[in-house]
């Protein structure tokens, strides 16, 4: 850590989280408007590139480049291996069951009558996984390049991995407290207070995750596919798959117990990693 190191970015930091508020704001009000998240989803986003236009900084300080393909491709894996054995222990250990009414349901959902339920679930895995998660990625750039674009990048200048790596978890995790409160986002069984336990929990570990991998690749688009991933595996496939209600709710998603107790066990593991291979107090620039 160097003093000039936080002279530097300190300034730029502060701009830019009161111009996220800022933005946040507009994008909150923006979801009653248009009845979609995307706008709040940007928010951040934009305050970042206003920050760099306005201390002159150019966009490629985001991480724009595309970085180790290797690398790239365990940002998309990971979040389907974490979504993959969450369910498979909740289904096993029976805390919740197979949805077979939304199997079934393929079929008028893709007006594919005729087909059997196996290929109608592995036609709607690879849909999910591929077009879908592709649609999604516009609105998630929009807020990965303030998170693991500038605001790691900043921070890890003058800060450790984990430092980073907490802090960013902690600011990404706040972002979405405003919704819970609100009752938009997270589930209708379980009590306010355990729900935001657990989500933090998910967001921080993956955090930990993420900034291993975005060091690894010097890109946001590793971010963006892992953010992408988690989101498509996880709301799209392996949560409508299985049976919620009172009791599996405490469970299930990224507001139950198990997906994010296993996204926490994969950040230890690349926590380990990041100690090993940045040091457990070097800064990373």
């Amino acid at each position: 850590m160097t003093k000039a190191h936080i002279r530097e970015s300190l300034p730029l930091l502060i701009t830019f989280l009161v111009l996220a508020i800022a933005f946040y704001g507009l994008g909150y009000w923006l979801i009653f408007r248009l009845g979609r998240a995307t706008p709040l989803m940007m928010s951040v986003g934009v305050a970042a590139i206003v920050t760099l236009l306005i201390y002159r900084r150019p966009l490629a300080s985001l991480g724009l480049a595309w970085g180790d393909s290797r690398y790239q491709w365990a940002s998309y894996c990971i979040p389907l291996a974490i979504a993959l054995v969450s369910y498979l222990l909740i289904w096993v250990s029976g805390v919740g069951d197979v949805n077979s009414d939304f199997a079934s349901g393929l079929a008028e959902t893709y007006n594919l009558a005729g087909w059997s339920v196996g290929a109608l679930v592995l036609f709607h895995f690879c849909l999910s996984a591929t077009l879908t998660l592709s649609l999604s990625i516009p609105s998630i750039v929009g807020e990965e390049i303030a998170w693991r674009g500038l605001l790691v990048t900043e921070l890890s200048k003058s800060l450790s991995f984990k430092s980073v790596a907490l802090i960013t978890g902690v600011l990404w995790s706040m972002f979405h407290w405003p919704l819970m409160f609100k009752g938009f986002y997270g589930s209708e069984h379980t009590p306010l207070y355990y729900q935001m336990g657990l989500f933090t929990l998910f967001i921080v570990s993956n955090s930990v995750t993420m900034t291993y991998l975005r060091y690894k690749t010097n890109s946001v688009w590793s971010a963006v596919l892992f953010h992408a991933s988690s989101n498509v595996f996880l709301q799209k496939v392996f949560t409508p798959f299985t049976t919620v209600d009172q009791h599996s709710a405490w469970y299930v998603d990224e507001f139950g117990l198990v997906v994010p107790i296993v996204a926490f066990l994969c950040a230890i593991y690349f926590w380990i990693r990041a100690n090993r291979e940045f040091g457990p107090a070097a800064t990373h620039s």
